[in-house]
């Protein structure tokens, strides 16, 4: 059986490659807010947004978070990886900067989001705990390929991170 996983990604440049990765059904996945649900959400403020993602979070086992060029350290995203962590969900992050978009255009690889969460009071970063991967791969087909291959076993070692964590 699939696990069901929350994924997380930055909209607007990234919603094709995530879309991508999503479909490849290897995880069941949160369905992503249409443009008008999302503004009607985000019209709510704050509470909205955060009562959207954790009612998506709920009876999730894992948190796949999709890292384009600019997702590292924006506000919606660090609340997601906070959140999935806390509640005891795997994190785990995958690089799609290389996977083209409707254009065939690739990106820039971004910095890893890990890097922007402390665990242990500050003295340690998430990046050090959960797994952040780039897909190898000479173009974009084969970095598709080997997240497919992939992402199964990436989502359990995620999982297995966070029990195993203390």
């Amino acid at each position: 059986m699939a696990r069901k996983c929350f994924f997380s990604f930055h909209y607007k440049p990234d919603c094709v490659r995530a879309a991508r990765v999503r479909n490849i059904g290897v995880v069941e996945g949160n369905e992503p807010a249409k443009d008008n649900d999302w503004e009607k959400v985000t019209g709510g403020g704050d509470r909205a947004i955060e009562k959207w993602i954790s009612d998506q979070m709920a009876g999730k086992t894992c948190m796949v978070l999709l890292v384009g060029e600019n997702t590292a350290n924006r506000k919606w995203i660090n609340h997601e990886i906070i959140k999935a962590w806390n509640d005891g969900l795997g994190v785990v992050a995958i690089r799609i900067h290389g996977l083209v978009n409707f254009e065939g255009h690739t990106a820039n690889q971004g910095a890893n989001p890990l890097d922007y969460i402390s665990l242990k009071n500050g003295t340690k970063k998430l990046s050090e705990v959960a797994k952040c991967y780039n897909p190898p791969g000479v173009d974009s087909r084969a970095r598709y390929n080997w997240i497919a291959d992939n992402m199964a076993a990436m989502v359990e070692q995620a999982i297995t991170i966070r029990k195993d964590y203390r």
